[in-house]
Protein backbone atom coordinates (compact mmCIF):
# COMPACT_ATOMS: atom_id res chain seq x y z
CA UNK A 1 0.00 0.00 0.00
CA UNK A 2 1.14 3.61 -0.08
CA UNK A 3 0.06 5.89 2.39
CA UNK A 4 0.54 9.79 1.61
CA UNK A 5 0.11 12.42 4.44
CA UNK A 6 -1.10 15.99 4.55
CA UNK A 7 -2.25 18.88 6.83
CA UNK A 8 -2.34 18.79 10.42
CA UNK A 9 -4.69 17.86 13.20
CA UNK A 10 -6.50 15.00 14.37
CA UNK A 11 -5.80 11.97 12.10
CA UNK A 12 -8.62 10.90 9.34
CA UNK A 13 -7.50 8.13 7.15
CA UNK A 14 -9.02 7.94 3.87
CA UNK A 15 -9.59 4.59 1.77
CA UNK A 16 -10.91 4.98 -2.15
CA UNK A 17 -13.34 3.18 -3.93
CA UNK A 18 -12.80 0.68 -6.59
CA UNK A 19 -10.47 1.58 -9.67
CA UNK A 20 -9.63 4.54 -8.07
CA UNK A 21 -6.94 6.05 -5.93
CA UNK A 22 -6.31 8.22 -3.49
CA UNK A 23 -5.80 11.42 -4.89
CA UNK A 24 -9.78 11.47 -5.79
CA UNK A 25 -10.10 12.71 -2.61
CA UNK A 26 -8.53 16.43 -3.54
CA UNK A 27 -11.45 18.24 -2.77
CA UNK A 28 -11.36 17.18 0.79
CA UNK A 29 -8.15 17.71 1.48
CA UNK A 30 -8.47 21.15 0.58
CA UNK A 31 -10.63 21.80 3.08
CA UNK A 32 -9.78 19.71 6.11
CA UNK A 33 -6.31 19.89 5.63
CA UNK A 34 -5.77 22.88 8.11
CA UNK A 35 -7.13 21.09 11.02
CA UNK A 36 -7.32 17.54 9.82
CA UNK A 37 -4.03 14.96 9.29
CA UNK A 38 -5.21 13.86 6.26
CA UNK A 39 -3.71 9.97 5.34
CA UNK A 40 -4.60 9.42 1.67
CA UNK A 41 -4.56 5.37 0.83
CA UNK A 42 -3.71 3.74 -2.20
CA UNK A 43 -4.89 0.01 -1.67
CA UNK A 44 -2.90 -2.50 -3.33
CA UNK A 45 -2.66 -2.83 -7.47
CA UNK A 46 -4.13 1.07 -7.62
CA UNK A 47 -2.32 4.24 -7.88
CA UNK A 48 1.25 4.62 -6.53
CA UNK A 49 0.60 1.00 -5.13
CA UNK A 50 -0.45 -0.29 -8.69
CA UNK A 51 2.86 -3.00 -8.65
CA UNK A 52 1.77 -3.83 -5.83
CA UNK A 53 0.77 -8.15 -6.42
CA UNK A 54 -0.80 -8.30 -2.12
CA UNK A 55 -4.13 -9.42 -2.32
CA UNK A 56 -7.35 -6.83 -1.49
CA UNK A 57 -7.84 -8.98 1.44
CA UNK A 58 -10.13 -6.79 4.26
CA UNK A 59 -8.80 -8.05 7.32
CA UNK A 60 -5.13 -8.32 6.59
CA UNK A 61 -4.89 -4.80 5.39
CA UNK A 62 -7.27 -3.02 7.57
CA UNK A 63 -4.91 -4.71 10.01
CA UNK A 64 -1.76 -3.53 8.49
CA UNK A 65 -3.58 -0.08 8.21
CA UNK A 66 -4.25 0.60 11.90
CA UNK A 67 -1.19 -0.10 12.56
CA UNK A 68 0.03 2.30 10.19
CA UNK A 69 -2.24 4.78 11.43
CA UNK A 70 -3.18 4.93 15.07
CA UNK A 71 -5.66 6.49 16.61
CA UNK A 72 -7.75 7.74 13.60
CA UNK A 73 -11.11 8.39 11.73
CA UNK A 74 -11.32 5.74 9.04
CA UNK A 75 -13.54 7.12 5.96
CA UNK A 76 -14.12 4.58 3.01
CA UNK A 77 -15.83 5.61 0.08
CA UNK A 78 -17.81 2.88 -1.95
CA UNK A 79 -15.71 -0.22 -2.07
CA UNK A 80 -13.26 1.19 0.22
CA UNK A 81 -16.04 1.53 3.16
CA UNK A 82 -15.49 -2.33 3.37
CA UNK A 83 -12.33 -1.75 4.43
CA UNK A 84 -12.57 1.15 6.85
CA UNK A 85 -15.79 -0.28 8.33
CA UNK A 86 -13.29 -3.94 8.82
CA UNK A 87 -11.01 -1.61 10.84
CA UNK A 88 -13.73 -0.31 12.92
CA UNK A 89 -15.44 -3.52 13.56
CA UNK A 90 -12.01 -5.38 14.36
CA UNK A 91 -9.95 -2.71 16.01
CA UNK A 92 -11.86 -0.81 18.09
CA UNK A 93 -9.41 0.27 20.31
CA UNK A 94 -7.45 1.97 17.64
CA UNK A 95 -10.21 3.47 15.22
CA UNK A 96 -11.58 6.78 16.59
CA UNK A 97 -14.55 6.23 14.42
CA UNK A 98 -16.21 5.65 10.74
CA UNK A 99 -17.32 7.60 7.84
CA UNK A 100 -19.06 5.56 5.01
CA UNK A 101 -19.49 7.68 2.08
CA UNK A 102 -21.79 6.25 -0.62
CA UNK A 103 -20.80 2.91 0.97
CA UNK A 104 -22.90 -0.11 1.88
CA UNK A 105 -22.61 -3.29 3.59
CA UNK A 106 -24.24 -4.89 0.94
CA UNK A 107 -23.88 -3.83 -2.32
CA UNK A 108 -26.18 -6.53 -4.22
CA UNK A 109 -30.02 -6.53 -3.69
CA UNK A 110 -31.31 -9.80 -1.61
CA UNK A 111 -33.33 -11.59 0.51
CA UNK A 112 -34.20 -8.41 3.21
CA UNK A 113 -32.38 -6.25 1.40
CA UNK A 114 -33.86 -3.77 -1.76
CA UNK A 115 -31.05 -1.15 -1.31
CA UNK A 116 -28.18 -2.95 -3.60
CA UNK A 117 -26.98 -3.17 -7.72
CA UNK A 118 -28.91 -6.25 -9.25
CA UNK A 119 -27.18 -9.81 -8.93
CA UNK A 120 -25.06 -9.79 -11.86
CA UNK A 121 -24.01 -6.21 -12.51
CA UNK A 122 -20.26 -6.54 -10.74
CA UNK A 123 -19.85 -10.32 -12.80
CA UNK A 124 -20.73 -8.17 -15.86
CA UNK A 125 -18.21 -5.53 -15.21
CA UNK A 126 -15.33 -8.27 -14.68
CA UNK A 127 -16.55 -9.98 -17.73
CA UNK A 128 -16.64 -6.64 -19.69
CA UNK A 129 -12.92 -5.47 -18.04
CA UNK A 130 -11.42 -9.18 -19.85
CA UNK A 131 -12.94 -7.42 -23.26
CA UNK A 132 -12.32 -3.95 -23.13
CA UNK A 133 -10.19 -2.92 -19.94
CA UNK A 134 -9.79 0.69 -20.57
CA UNK A 135 -13.41 1.63 -21.87
CA UNK A 136 -14.88 -0.72 -18.96
CA UNK A 137 -12.94 1.63 -16.76
CA UNK A 138 -14.16 4.61 -18.45
CA UNK A 139 -17.69 3.42 -18.74
CA UNK A 140 -17.79 3.00 -14.64
CA UNK A 141 -16.22 6.78 -14.23
CA UNK A 142 -19.91 7.94 -16.05
CA UNK A 143 -21.73 5.45 -14.06
CA UNK A 144 -20.24 7.14 -10.86
CA UNK A 145 -21.23 10.42 -11.79
CA UNK A 146 -24.30 9.59 -13.02
CA UNK A 147 -27.19 11.34 -11.58
CA UNK A 148 -25.26 13.81 -9.80
CA UNK A 149 -26.68 17.69 -10.45
CA UNK A 150 -23.31 18.32 -11.24
CA UNK A 151 -22.61 14.96 -13.45
CA UNK A 152 -20.67 16.39 -16.26
CA UNK A 153 -18.47 18.19 -14.32
CA UNK A 154 -17.61 15.20 -11.73
CA UNK A 155 -17.37 13.34 -15.04
CA UNK A 156 -14.47 15.86 -16.42
CA UNK A 157 -12.85 15.37 -13.01
CA UNK A 158 -12.92 11.41 -12.47
CA UNK A 159 -11.14 11.59 -16.54
CA UNK A 160 -8.93 14.25 -15.67
CA UNK A 161 -7.43 12.33 -12.55
CA UNK A 162 -8.83 8.89 -12.37
CA UNK A 163 -5.46 7.59 -14.51
CA UNK A 164 -2.67 9.89 -13.46
CA UNK A 165 -1.35 8.27 -11.25
CA UNK A 166 -1.44 4.96 -13.42
CA UNK A 167 -4.04 1.94 -14.46
CA UNK A 168 -5.11 -0.11 -11.75
CA UNK A 169 -3.85 -3.92 -12.22
CA UNK A 170 -6.51 -5.94 -13.93
CA UNK A 171 -5.65 -8.81 -11.00
CA UNK A 172 -6.59 -6.33 -8.62
CA UNK A 173 -10.09 -5.35 -10.25
CA UNK A 174 -11.37 -8.50 -10.56
CA UNK A 175 -10.45 -9.48 -7.18
CA UNK A 176 -12.75 -5.69 -5.71
CA UNK A 177 -15.12 -7.31 -7.91
CA UNK A 178 -15.78 -10.62 -6.43
CA UNK A 179 -15.79 -8.39 -3.11
CA UNK A 180 -18.63 -6.10 -4.05
CA UNK A 181 -20.25 -9.26 -5.27
CA UNK A 182 -20.28 -11.23 -1.88
CA UNK A 183 -19.22 -9.18 1.22
CA UNK A 184 -22.06 -9.00 3.68
CA UNK A 185 -21.47 -7.24 6.79
CA UNK A 186 -24.87 -5.82 8.11
CA UNK A 187 -24.88 -9.08 10.84
CA UNK A 188 -21.74 -6.95 12.47
CA UNK A 189 -22.83 -4.16 12.22
CA UNK A 190 -25.09 -4.18 15.67
CA UNK A 191 -21.41 -5.04 17.39
CA UNK A 192 -19.99 -1.66 15.99
CA UNK A 193 -18.54 -0.26 18.80
CA UNK A 194 -17.07 3.12 17.34
CA UNK A 195 -19.55 6.23 16.25
CA UNK A 196 -20.17 5.88 12.83
CA UNK A 197 -21.72 8.56 9.96
CA UNK A 198 -23.30 7.38 6.79
CA UNK A 199 -23.03 9.90 3.53
CA UNK A 200 -24.72 8.88 0.83
CA UNK A 201 -26.00 10.55 -2.15
CA UNK A 202 -29.74 10.72 -3.46
CA UNK A 203 -28.96 10.37 -7.09
CA UNK A 204 -26.31 7.39 -6.52
CA UNK A 205 -27.30 4.88 -9.32
CA UNK A 206 -24.58 2.73 -7.85
CA UNK A 207 -25.48 2.27 -4.11
CA UNK A 208 -29.11 3.22 -3.46
CA UNK A 209 -29.75 6.04 -1.14
CA UNK A 210 -31.65 3.96 1.31
CA UNK A 211 -28.62 1.48 2.10
CA UNK A 212 -27.21 4.21 4.20
CA UNK A 213 -30.07 5.12 6.25
CA UNK A 214 -31.03 1.41 6.41
CA UNK A 215 -27.29 0.45 7.54
CA UNK A 216 -27.30 3.30 10.34
CA UNK A 217 -30.31 2.08 11.63
CA UNK A 218 -28.71 -1.23 12.59
CA UNK A 219 -25.14 0.04 14.09
CA UNK A 220 -25.21 2.08 17.43
CA UNK A 221 -24.19 5.42 17.49
CA UNK A 222 -24.56 5.88 13.70
CA UNK A 223 -26.20 8.89 11.92
CA UNK A 224 -27.23 8.85 8.40
CA UNK A 225 -27.11 12.15 6.16
CA UNK A 226 -28.45 11.81 2.75
CA UNK A 227 -27.03 14.78 0.00
CA UNK A 228 -30.17 15.84 -2.23
CA UNK A 229 -28.24 16.48 -5.10
CA UNK A 230 -24.90 14.07 -5.32
CA UNK A 231 -24.52 11.03 -6.91
CA UNK A 232 -21.89 8.26 -5.53
CA UNK A 233 -18.98 11.11 -5.61
CA UNK A 234 -20.47 13.24 -3.29
CA UNK A 235 -17.33 14.79 -1.98
CA UNK A 236 -16.62 16.13 -5.70
CA UNK A 237 -20.36 17.46 -6.56
CA UNK A 238 -20.76 18.40 -2.87
CA UNK A 239 -17.30 18.93 -1.10
CA UNK A 240 -18.56 21.44 0.91
CA UNK A 241 -21.47 19.91 2.62
CA UNK A 242 -19.65 16.40 3.10
CA UNK A 243 -16.75 18.14 4.54
CA UNK A 244 -18.72 20.14 6.88
CA UNK A 245 -20.42 16.75 7.93
CA UNK A 246 -16.57 15.39 8.46
CA UNK A 247 -15.92 17.99 10.70
CA UNK A 248 -18.49 18.15 12.84
CA UNK A 249 -18.71 14.18 13.27
CA UNK A 250 -14.94 14.26 14.60
CA UNK A 251 -15.04 17.61 16.42
CA UNK A 252 -18.01 15.54 18.56
CA UNK A 253 -16.14 12.73 19.04
CA UNK A 254 -14.60 12.04 22.74
CA UNK A 255 -10.78 14.34 23.04
CA UNK A 256 -7.83 11.22 22.71
CA UNK A 257 -6.09 11.20 25.95
CA UNK A 258 -2.36 12.51 25.51
CA UNK A 259 0.74 10.13 25.83
CA UNK A 260 0.70 8.26 29.02
CA UNK A 261 -2.77 8.46 29.63
CA UNK A 262 -4.47 5.00 29.38
CA UNK A 263 -5.11 4.48 25.15
CA UNK A 264 -2.02 4.92 23.54
CA UNK A 265 0.00 4.40 26.10
CA UNK A 266 3.66 4.94 25.29
CA UNK A 267 2.81 6.36 22.00
CA UNK A 268 3.57 10.30 20.58
CA UNK A 269 0.20 11.98 21.03
CA UNK A 270 -1.57 10.84 17.64
CA UNK A 271 -2.86 14.38 16.71
CA UNK A 272 0.54 15.75 16.02
CA UNK A 273 1.14 15.97 12.10
CA UNK A 274 3.34 12.77 10.94
CA UNK A 275 5.75 14.09 8.59
CA UNK A 276 4.23 15.14 4.54
CA UNK A 277 4.23 12.84 1.88
CA UNK A 278 4.92 9.93 4.16
CA UNK A 279 4.73 6.20 2.56
CA UNK A 280 3.78 3.08 4.03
Amino acid sequence: MHIETRGSGPSLALIHGWAMHGGLFAPLVERLADRHTLHLVDLPGHGHARDSDAPLAPEALASELVGAIPDAVWLGWSLGGQFALRAALDHPETVRGVVMVASSPRFVAGDNWPHGVGPNLFRDFGDALRRDFRGTLEGFLALEALGSASAQEELRDLKAHAFERGEPAERTLHEGLALLDRLDLRDELPRLQVPSLWISGRRDRLVPAGAMPAAAALAPDARSVVIGNAGHAPFLGAADEVAREIDSFMHALPPLPLAGEGRGEGRPHPDLPPQAGEGA
